[in-house]
């Protein structure tokens, strides 16, 4: 059957240098290992696939798929499957507003802005396990003076987040010395020099799609800044830079309304046609 589908660039303001997405804009009828299939023929870290919603409220639903498993939540792919719904032609209820259902509920998306952004979902904030730490600061090449603070995190994705020192010391890190499905869900993040227009970088090392790294992922700044709300240090906006080791320009732009933390990212649609599928 001939489908929708577009192809999209989420988090830079660059076509190109941003996290790229394959959705399948009319995707009822699919079954599950139809979707898992082309997701994997894909070769991106995330393929979606629209469907009728099922919840009140909802506007559309989203299935979220890597080359190897299905995700109930991911950052990146929010804002493109909205981006991509929008482009089609779909009028959300409360203009402005788009509820897009997924595995863990009602996600928000705000696109009366020039960026969209969307409501991250809860996240639960809970201490890394000493031996996690441990272990995982052996394979990086870090020592205690490197690293600042950590936690385990759970928005849908289970994340292990080390905060080191600075940016520089992010960034050299080398992503080979951990692998998915041995490590899952390693990030790292570290803060730039004061008046720096990025406030920190971030790294997805053992990205589940089984990519050596992921480029840029909204799913896990969206956890980390949980995790700075929690313990009252999102305090102001912020820009969040990821993808630089790997050539892309990603900007994550997070804030705080009341008791709500925000994602946002430029999205650019670069294909859109038909898949026969």
């Amino acid at each position: 059957m001939r489908r929708r589908f577009l192809q999209c660039d989420v988090f830079s303001a660059v076509p190109t240098k941003g996290n790229g997405l394959a959705v399948v804009v009319d995707a009822d009828g699919l079954t599950t290992a139809q979707m898992q299939d082309f997701a994997a023929w894909t070769n991106l870290a995330e393929t979606t696939f629209l469907l009728p919603p099922t919840r009140a409220g909802a506007d559309y639903a989203v299935r979220i798929f890597t080359p190897g498993r299905e995700m109930p939540f991911a950052g990146h792919p929010t804002l493109g499957s909205c981006a991509a719904w929008l482009h089609c032609g779909g009028q959300p209820q409360e203009p402005g507003l788009v509820r897009q259902e997924c595995q863990i509920g009602l996600v928000e998306i705000d696109t009366s802005g020039d960026v969209p952004a969307f409501v991250a979902p809860p996240t639960d904030v809970a201490p890394l396990a000493p031996a996690a730490q441990s272990r995982l600061m052996t394979v990086l090449g870090l020592d205690a003076s490197q690293v600042i603070r950590t936690a385990h995190l759970n928005n849908g994705p289970v994340w292990q987040v080390l905060e080191l020192k600075d940016a520089a010391t992010v960034l050299a890190i080398d992503a080979d010395r951990v692998r998915w499905p041995e490590y899952v869900g390693v990030g790292v993040v570290g803060a730039h020099a004061a008046g720096n227009d990025i406030d920190y970088e971030v790294r997805n090392l053992a990205p589940s799609s089984g990519m050596s790294e992921d480029p840029i992922t909204g799913s896990l700044n969206a956890a980390i800044a949980h995790w700075m709300f929690a313990e009252g240090r999102l305090d102001r906006a912020l820009v969040m830079a990821q993808g630089t080791v790997l050539g892309r320009e990603g900007r994550v732009f997070v804030a705080s309304a009341g008791s709500d933390v925000t994602i946002g990212g430029h999205v650019h649609v670069l294909i859109d046609g038909t898949v026969d599928l």
